[in-house]
């Protein structure tokens, strides 16, 4: 039976070790595709803690093991970042990881280091108290999701380097129990024209006039999108417009946009393709849309292609994976947890939304830091969420 006042007490005996690891990872800038020294230096700690095995696999996700039992648990953090954009604009170097009234601030505290620490020791702190049974678990610290998300996770998924039966999001709850958010998708819609002279633009045809018609409709379709009463609406937005034109004496022969398509429960990429090609029609003009592609290779050089279509996905609340979270949490803090979802898009979407893993979502920090000046984490997270992470593997076998 799970003492949930030994593992509250044995987490907080790590603060400080938790605190420094977390201000390590911050000091190492590491966006997408350039993530090699935050990697080593997790693959670093998990070995100080004594995880049973680490490793790097080959697109250069980091995997450290506790036990060896039939019931394969996967606990995942995305460990790149976004960049810092004008440092000037931050209060503080966003690569110091200040610690200031209980809160560690710097790029990647909430978005999403934090988690990491809190889940290194707490493979340490089921080492301590001997909280062992029938599972394995896989702490895992993946690359490039904020570049694609999910992408790490269609390839350990898919090339069988882990076989989970649950996976765990360790993205910002609040330490709140998220059970899905919304998909999403990058399209693109280019129109095509004919270049003149801009003395004489009768001559020709603007591809930007085209192009602007389109941006007309794609606001209009925003509202009429779908709705969800757990996920909330669909929506859709144009993010970036361009034009090619052989001078700015010329006549533009090309129009292109960019568009980013936020999926709820029930929208796909097929519907969703439909609903920006009527767009078009309506809009009066003659446009290609297309579903866009990534293919940027890892720090390590490794290409995994995949279309930037990101599939939403709802965890139901009577699942036994929802169900053994919200026990966890009962036991360890004495009260119901907040249930609720992610407003941005997380690895989730390749576990469960494409592989069909059941997936659920528990982390440090407020989704509101993410991206932000103000990215931060409260010490006090560190603390409950390695907790709740350490107890979950024996609540999981004994729901």
């Amino acid at each position: 039976m799970l003492n949930a006042t030994l593992v509250m007490e044995r987490a907080a005996t790590y603060e400080k070790e938790m605190v420094n690891f977390l201000r390590d990872m911050i000091k190492i800038p590491s966006e997408s595709c350039n993530e090699e020294r935050v990697i080593l230096r997790i693959k670093e700690e998990m070995e100080k803690v004594g995880f049973d095995e680490v490793k790097i696999d080959k697109m250069g996700n980091v995997l450290g093991r506790i036990g060896n039992g039939s019931k394969i648990i996967a606990m995942d953090a995305h460990i790149d970042t976004v960049g810092v954009g004008d440092k000037d604009s931050w209060k503080w170097d966003p690569f110091e990881g200040k610690v200031e009234d209980g809160v560690i601030f710097g790029r990647g505290a909430s978005d999403q280091e934090a988690s990491m620490a809190s889940m290194v020791y707490a493979g340490k702190v089921i080492k301590d108290l001997g909280l062992h049974g029938d599972y394995t678990l896989w702490v895992t610290g993946t690359v490039q999701e904020e570049d694609c998300d999910g992408l790490c996770w269609q390839y350990i998924l898919k090339e069988n380097i882990l076989k989970p039966e649950v996976v765990v999001i360790t993205e910002p709850t609040n330490l709140g129990i998220y059970r899905g958010h919304r998909g999403r998708m990058e399209m693109s819609v280019t129109t095509n024209g004919v270049s003149c002279h801009g003395s004489a633009p009768e001559r020709g045809e603007n591809a930007v006039y085209s192009i602007a018609k389109v941006v007309n409709e794609i606001e209009k379709l925003d509202g009429r999108l779908k709705d969800d009463s757990f996920l909330g609406k669909g929506t859709v937005t144009v993010s970036y417009i361009e034009c090619d034109t052989p001078s700015l004496c010329a006549v533009p022969d090309r129009g292109y946009i960019h568009l980013d398509r936020r999926l709820t429960d029930g929208e796909t990429m097929e519907s969703a393709v439909v609903e920006v090609e009527d767009a078009v029609k309506r809009g009066g003009v003659k446009a290609s849309v297309d579903v866009l592609d990534y293919d940027t290779p890892s720090y390590n050089g490794f290409v995994y292609p995949t279309k930037k279509y990101y599939p939403t996905w709802v965890l139901e609340e009577d699942h036994p994976l929802c169900k053994a979270a919200i026990k966890n949490y009962k036991i360890l803090f004495g009260e119901e947890p907040r249930v609720d979802k992610w407003t941005f898009s997380t690895n989730g979407i390749a576990t469960m939304g494409m592989m069909g893993v059941p997936t659920i979502g528990f982390g440090p920090a407020n989704e509101i830091y993410a991206h932000s000046t103000d990215d931060q984490c409260p010490i006090e997270h560190l603390i409950k969420a390695c907790a709740w992470y350490a107890a979950f593997p024996t609540t999981w076998c004994e729901k």
